[in-house]
């Protein structure tokens, strides 16, 4: 009788063990869960907040290699022509505020015309364009000026635009000699710095 009493106790307290220990094995278990969970996204939060920096990096770094000398901002640029392209070279349809500073225009068939470098306005005479009242971009002033009016500094170390010879204009003389001081060059008028480029086309 006793042996039954203590058999049947022994048994109790065994089954009550594995009642009471299951939930909490099924508690740690959730926990390690969430735990994991929880540190995976974070994780991916970090992940993606580096990804975010790095392409904001690349997006500075690609928008300071862009800016050139030519480039002004849109409001201090003269745009003679009219349309939804006035922005564009009326030749070769490259933009006429990245490359503002040696801006040439003129009056082609009665309207007016634009073109982002001395190449392009010498490229149109080439292929018969009968150009009136050529202008270019005063580098100092960044307004319009006739061509016979400006002096030349070609060659100089600046990167030109279409042309591997630069060529940038000036009103003043004292403008284009402090240009050519720092980047060196040729001070030419209109009429040679115009027989340079032709050479371009020869």
């Amino acid at each position: 009788m006793l042996k039954l009493f203590i058999l049947s106790f022994a048994i109790f307290i065994m089954t009550g063990c594995v009642a009471t220990s299951t939930p909490k094995a099924q508690t740690s278990s959730k926990t390690v869960t969430k735990k994991s969970t929880e540190i995976r996204e974070k994780e991916k939060k970090t992940v993606t907040k580096k990804v975010e920096i790095k392409k904001e990096k690349i997006n500075v770094k690609k928008e300071r290699k862009e800016k050139i000398f030519q480039t002004v901002d849109k409001k201090d640029a003269i745009l003679v022509q009219k349309g939804p392209n006035k922005e564009k070279c009326f030749l070769c349809g490259m933009d006429l505020v990245k490359y503002y500073k040696t801006n040439h225009a003129a009056k082609l068939d009665g309207k007016n015309v634009q073109y982002c470098s001395l190449h392009c306005l010498t490229e149109a005479i080439h292929n018969g364009a009968e150009l009136e009242n050529p202008m270019v971009v005063d580098v100092k002033s960044l307004k319009l000026i006739p061509v016979t009016e400006a002096f030349y500094v070609v060659g100089s170390d600046v990167k030109g635009t279409m042309t591997k010879v630069s060529k940038y204009a000036f009103q003043s003389l004292k403008d284009a000699t402090a240009f050519q001081k720092k980047h060196g060059g040729k001070i030419l008028d209109f009429y040679s710095a115009w027989q340079i480029a032709k050479k371009d086309f020869q």
